[in-house]
């Protein structure tokens, strides 16, 4: 006996969508089948055809809107226009991005759906190495902005900022601050006693005086734990009371203080104000505030921040230094405060020294100490001893 095999082959296929080419705005309605030897997916219309998708190429488009009105045909009436029906599905082809195939109607989609073998996979990215030549391109010029432009820019514009102008963003950063640092919503008290501020005219007025300064210098002390000073644009300096109560004498302050007043005479706080704005609202735009973008601001701007300023802080070190000795004030308080500031804790090691916008605390010893043994002034009293006395009661 002789058994011939015989092959199922698939059912032929016929179904109902509608077509939107890419080349028109109409969508048309076209009737579906398949070209089984080509493995083609046939969509015709009138006995034309309008279009051949092989099987293999066909992509099932995820999430989209289940009602496409927008791609209805005027001349189809409500109760055959794509989206009426539930079950909507669109498919499209890598090679023809533009064009798309929308089934609404059930069994269509039930059919046609098993027949295509790739429709979840991710169609090819073409020209990847264009894309990725552009990406290069693209974070290269980001580099070049934020590295190079905005420094310049910053630095331009500092030139040609209003005293006035330069003096209201201070305050206003202060006020900022003094909001920020407060634990009781209230802005941090300002220290007013007032033999502490006698005392800390007397030492304000020994520097001003031998400073080269572009505007009036205002000192202000906070009444904060925080062992820090720094200035801000159109000449305010701020101590805190904390670095008072760190500090053995007149000189140790005095030091800090000469170390500000050099970051207000190279007018560092209003560049780096214009820095910050620009790298800031640079890195704004392309990261945005979403998937952590906020966090990755901050860091890189604090990076961006520590390699425009370490610079900066070893002049003002070198500074501070020269104007002490044109002060005939004791040159060694930046070394020894300095020390106290390593005691304490103040040098950042590995990756976290690299987000401090200082020089290590070492170097900064190191070039405070030259500078003290290359002074050759002849040290006066600062202050009597009632007055450090009253500087250091200053916040009570």
């Amino acid at each position: 006996m002789t058994v011939i095999h015989v092959t199922a082959q698939p059912p032929s296929f016929t179904g109902r969508a509608w077509l939107a080419d890419g080349q028109t705005g109409a969508i048309h309605a076209v009737t579906l089948s398949i070209d089984e030897p080509r493995a083609t997916l046939v969509a015709t219309a009138s006995g034309q055809t309008h279009a051949e998708w092989p099987l293999i190429e066909i992509r099932l488009l995820p999430d989209h809107a289940p009602a496409p009105l927008a791609l209805q045909d005027p001349a189809q009436t409500a109760e055959t226009a794509p989206g009426r029906k539930t079950g909507l599905i669109a498919l499209h082809i890598p090679a023809d991005p533009v064009a798309r195939l929308y089934v609404d109607d059930a069994e269509t989609v039930t059919r046609l759906v098993p027949r295509i073998p790739d429709r979840m996979r991710r169609p090819p990215t073409p020209n990847k190495r264009r894309i990725l030549g552009w990406a290069v391109a693209a974070l290269a010029s980001v580099a070049l902005i934020i590295f190079v432009l905005v420094p310049v820019m910053a630095d331009q514009l500092a030139e040609f900022l209003p005293p006035q102008g330069e003096q209201a963003l201070g305050d206003a950063t202060y006020d900022q601050i003094r909001n920020a640092l407060s634990d009781d919503f209230l802005p941090v008290s300002v220290c007013e006693n007032a033999e502490g501020l006698d005392a800390l005219v007397v030492m304000t007025a020994r520097m001003s005086e031998h400073a080269d300064l572009p505007y009036p210098l205002q000192v202000t002390v906070l009444d904060h734990e925080m062992v820090n000073a720094f200035a801000l644009p159109g000449g305010r300096v701020v101590l805190f009371q904390g670095l008072i109560e760190a500090a053995d004498d007149a000189e140790e302050v005095a030091a800090v203080l000469a170390h500000e007043i050099g970051h207000v005479a190279a007018r560092d706080p209003a560049r780096g104000a214009l820095r910050s704005a620009g790298s800031i609202g640079i890195l704004g735009l392309l990261l945005g505030d979403f998937a952590g973008g906020t966090v990755v601001l901050f860091l890189a701007n604090q990076l961006i921040a520590a390699q425009y300023s370490q610079a900066a802080e070893a002049a003002a070190d070198a500074y501070a230094a020269q104007l002490m000795r044109r002060a005939e004030i004791r040159p060694d308080g930046l070394a020894t405060f300095f020390g106290k500031l390593r005691d304490m804790g103040g040098e950042s090691t590995g990756i976290a020294a690299h987000f401090m916008a200082h020089p290590a605390l070492g170097d900064r010893i190191a070039a405070a100490r030259a500078a003290t043994a290359q002074s050759p002034a002849t040290p006066r009293a600062l202050l009597t001893r009632d007055q450090w006395l009253a500087f250091e009661r200053i916040c009570s």
